[in-house]
């Protein structure tokens, strides 16, 4: 760690005199430099120490990136060679119908990954892409293949709504999405694996998923829904380096 690294980020009080250290610190810097997340998120909210709010910026020294804090979590400013396995988005949910991601695609990344891990649904979750803030409806078209007790099975969907995500209500169910080429205004394929405990824990059931969206159409977004009632969990976004 640099020796003029500011490692603090406190909260000065009325009438409180500085000292020459602490003055020349916040002008030498301006951005809080914190070993590890760990460090970082230990530095907002004690003692003496400034309420973390939406604009701070941090570094981490062992990811050498440059984070802001959006309000809700924090996220990658850069270098832009950060990884080539960028979160994007992602957020827990409860008890809600659908979650929303608008935005998140772009010339930046090629290709994407999504982890939809829930907990507890009352339908089936699936998924459907989006562009301008609006739900693409048609042109799903897919395979998929189920292992359940020793027995594989399977079936072929075509000119579907959405594209299937997961199981039938259930639960301690999660999901990996491999989306292809989604920004590029080109056919938009998919390959989703899910995996879920069945009757018993030494059994699970393993779901896979394989197609496309035909529609040669740029998306940004996608939203995750449930047939019916709600669903609980969380989903990340992650966006694959093009080289």
């Amino acid at each position: 760690m640099g020796v003029n690294a500011q490692t603090t980020v406190p909260t000065f009080v009325a009438n409180q005199v500085l000292t020459a250290d602490q003055q020349n610190q916040s002008a030498r810097t301006g951005v809080p430099v914190f070993a590890t997340t760990v460090t970082r998120d230990a530095a907002f909210g004690g003692a003496g120490e400034k309420t973390l709010a939406e604009g701070q910026l941090a570094y981490l020294e062992d990811a050498n990136v440059v984070q802001y804090y959006d309000g809700a979590a924090w996220a990658t400013v850069g270098p832009a060679t950060a990884g080539g396995f960028v979160r994007l988005a992602g957020a827990a949910f409860s008890a809600v119908t659908s979650v929303t991601s608008d935005s998140v695609f772009s010339a930046t990344y090629r290709n994407y990954q999504i982890v939809f891990d829930y907990v507890a649904a009352s339908g089936s979750p699936v998924m459907q892409l989006r562009v301008g803030g609006v739900t693409t409806s048609s042109n799903y078209n897919y395979h998929s293949l189920r292992a359940d007790n020793g027995a594989v099975t399977g079936t072929e969907f075509a000119s579907q709504s959405a594209y299937a995500l997961g199981f039938d209500s259930s639960s301690n169910c999660a999901s990996t999405a491999m989306i292809f080429r989604p920004f590029d205004a080109t056919p938009t394929i998919f390959q989703v694996f899910n995996a879920r405990t069945g009757s018993s824990y030494i059994k699970p059931i393993l779901l896979e998923f394989f197609g496309n969206q035909s529609g040669a159409t740029s998306f940004d977004g996608i939203i995750i829904s449930v047939s019916s009632g709600t669903m609980t969990g969380r989903y990340e976004i992650y966006g694959l380096a093009n080289s």
